[in-house]
């Protein structure tokens, strides 16, 4: 009886372990006085087994979950409660958002073929401001990375891939002026063609979520503003070069022709003045 007890706790620790390496982590952002409304799957409620919500926030730390067979439990206060969409999705739902509502929301979800684990950081919408994406590949180490940014907004936003890779933890930086930046780095496998593969950016702001790819005018190459760089560079060089250089050779033409001569005047002969001339003549024919 104790073995297969002991076996049990085993396989809940390992389930818990593997199921917390599935946690995805997202950012969420509502105004004060809004209703704000939290999704943990895409799945219809009727392929769904549960759904449970863990919340930690400033004021209680609560709970609301909710079974196939109908039974529910939401130990939460402040109009929080599990509603279904009309496509029969199951939603989180926070009437009247306040500062005692910020806070980490963790859900758990599971349902026919797999399951979903969330990890949402909710907060205040203060200074709401769109960030600048960019997407490019890297080459390091013989193998290629793929990089999505975005820059510098407020809330931050999420990254998400159409592949799956090697997904490396998402850098994020939070400015000392309250923007956000968010970097996602995904290995790519050998001789993958990477024509289709995008990355999905969301914020609070857009609608629809914003998809980047490599061809695309958002994509961004960093080695065509190398190119430009060096190209400018090589161009001023040659530019300093060649006028240092006719510089240089200027004293050096100088030192190599001859001084400059005064030109020969030509002799001149002395013109008589003509009252001497016509009083000489006058003289020979007296």
């Amino acid at each position: 009886m104790r073995d297969v007890m002991w076996i049990n706790v085993v396989f809940i620790f390992l389930a818990e372990a593997a199921w917390s390496l599935d946690k995805v982590r997202r950012n969420a952002s509502f105004s004060l006085g809004s209703n704000g409304n939290l999704t943990c799957s895409s799945k219809p409620w009727n392929e769904t087994f549960y759904v449970i919500w863990n919340l930690d926030l400033k004021l209680q730390k609560c709970k609301i979950a909710l079974n196939d067979d109908g039974r529910s439990e939401n130990s939460c206060n402040g109009g929080k409660s599990l509603r279904n969409t009309s496509s029969a999705q199951s939603y989180l739902q926070i009437l009247n958002f306040s500062a005692d509502d910020v806070g980490l929301y963790t859900c758990e979800s599971a349902f026919k073929g797999g399951n979903e684990n969330y990890e949402i950081h909710v907060a205040i919408i203060e200074r709401s401001v769109p960030p600048q994406t960019s997407f490019w590949l890297e080459h390091k180490d013989n193998k290629t990375v793929a990089v999505c940014k975005a820059e510098r907004g407020n809330p931050a936003a999420n990254i998400s891939w159409s592949h799956t890779g090697n997904l490396f933890p998402v850098e994020k930086r939070h400015d000392s002026d309250g923007f956000f930046t968010l970097e996602s780095h995904l290995e790519l496998p050998e001789g993958m063609d990477t024509q289709h593969l995008s990355c999905i950016i969301s914020h609070p702001l857009w609608e629809k979520a914003e998809i980047l790819k490599l061809n695309s005018k958002k994509a961004y190459i960093p080695w065509v503003g190398i190119l430009i760089v060096v190209v400018v560079t090589l161009f001023l060089v040659g530019l300093v070069f060649f006028a240092q250089k006719k510089l240089l050779l200027r004293p050096c033409r100088q030192s190599h022709r001859s001084p400059s001569k005064t030109p020969r005047l030509e002799d001149v002969e002395e013109v008589e003045p003509y009252a001497s001339y016509i009083q000489r003549v006058n003289s020979i024919y007296n």
